[in-house]
């Protein structure tokens, strides 16, 4: 059943209603900067008054200097123990989204940043696409992949306000796993009209700057008439360049170091393949190696992606089981070395498919299994296929 299926109307009504929010939020975001630009630029004079003053040795800049800023103290506390109605965050709702791609960065701890591409599919206005980053837990990365169904919560006036249910109630697990939703087009995707933190924190400094700037200028002539001070830095000029080629094909492997280390560790097969994806730039491969310490991908650029891997999409955690079971039940008693191969499927909507080889002295045998994990064929020693 799709869930993206609204009628012109519904869209008529959502082009009306997201201008007057964008509208209101960048008013509010102006009237924020203004803020941030006095506050800041108050304070930077007036940190500099003080400096200036120590070193002139002139009581009533000092003065002046620190009774700005005590004044920017009490107004602070008092701001802060305010909290007026009309500043509590809106309501979120819930909603399902199409996953359209995700991309996991490698991080210190258990849950990783991962960027998400959305098709969010609200039930009271159009589709729409966003995209968010959230902290997933290395076991539950597994659970979203390419196409998959998420439940998602959203605030109505801030649609790019996005944070996925990693444990949603029964009846929203119900709904997504029955759920079909389309692509939204990319002419609606939703971003924040608000500036980033980076762009708070760069007004932040410059203003602070300009005040400090402002009352040094004032009092130049007592600060220099005992001598000139040079206090230009110079900058050495720094460059980047890249390069880029149009190759149909593309190899990459990585070696886990180490005599005690092994890619069976916990966590150490994902880590290794978010390191060979930022190599090759892109998640999408063809073919995945996997051995005791090394991995390795290959991939073509001309391929479709129903004909690829997703590299995050995989389930590695459950992999050193994988190993584990054929190294024990395919009648391989000795077990000198061990694979995985991990391909596309074959047919339309099959998964990847994962094949674990081990080796000893006995002979080869091999167990196949799905994208989840799943055993699906076995081949014990002596045996054909």
């Amino acid at each position: 059943m799709g869930t993206t299926g609204q009628g012109q109307a519904g869209q008529d009504v959502d082009e009306v209603n997201v201008p007057p929010v964008r509208k209101r939020s960048a008013v509010r975001g102006l009237l924020a900067a203004l803020r941030l630009t006095v506050v800041s630029a108050v304070t930077g004079g007036a940190l500099a008054a003080l400096v200036v003053a120590v070193i002139i040795k002139d009581v009533p800049v000092f003065l002046t200097g620190g009774g700005v800023l005590v004044v920017l103290i009490l107004i602070g506390v008092v701001a802060g123990r305010r909290s007026p109605a009309d500043e509590e965050p809106p309501a979120g709702r819930i909603a399902l989204a199409r996953i359209e791609d995700l991309r996991a960065t490698s991080g210190e701890s258990a849950d990783v940043p991962v960027t998400f591409r959305l098709t969010v599919a609200p039930d009271d206005r159009p589709a729409y696409r966003v995209k968010i980053e959230q902290h997933i837990n290395l076991v539950d990365i597994p659970a979203y992949r390419p196409r998959g169904i998420a439940v998602v919560e959203y605030h109505p006036d801030e649609p790019w306000k996005v944070l996925i249910v990693t444990r949603p109630t029964a009846e929203w697990s119900r709904r997504a796993e029955e759920a079909e939703i389309d692509s939204a087009p990319e002419s609606t995707l939703v971003v924040s009209p608000d500036m980033s933190e980076g762009s708070w924190c760069m007004l932040t400094l410059f203003a602070f700057l300009a005040g400090a700037a402002l009352v040094v200028l004032l009092f130049r002539a007592e600060l220099f008439t005992s001598g000139n001070d040079d206090g230009a830095a110079a900058k050495s000029p720094s460059s980047s360049s890249s390069s880029s080629s149009a190759s149909r094909t593309f190899s990459s492997s990585t070696t886990v170091s180490g005599p005690s280390t092994s890619l069976l560790a916990f966590g150490v097969m994902r880590v290794t393949a978010m390191e060979l994806e930022a190599r090759v730039d892109t998640a999408y491969v063809t073919a995945i190696t996997i051995e005791d310490h090394r991995m390795a991908v290959r991939g073509d650029s001309t391929r479709p992606v129903s004909e690829t891997v997703h590299l995050q999409s995989l389930p590695y955690e459950l992999f050193p089981g994988l190993v584990r079971e054929a190294r024990t039940t395919l009648g391989v008693r000795d077990p000198r070395s061990w694979r995985i191969d991990v391909t596309p499927g074959t047919g339309a909507g099959a998964g990847p498919r994962v094949r674990v080889t081990v080796t000893g002295k006995e002979g080869t045998a091999h167990l196949d299994a799905d994208a989840t994990g799943r055993v699906t064929d076995r081949r014990a020693v002596g045996e054909s296929g």
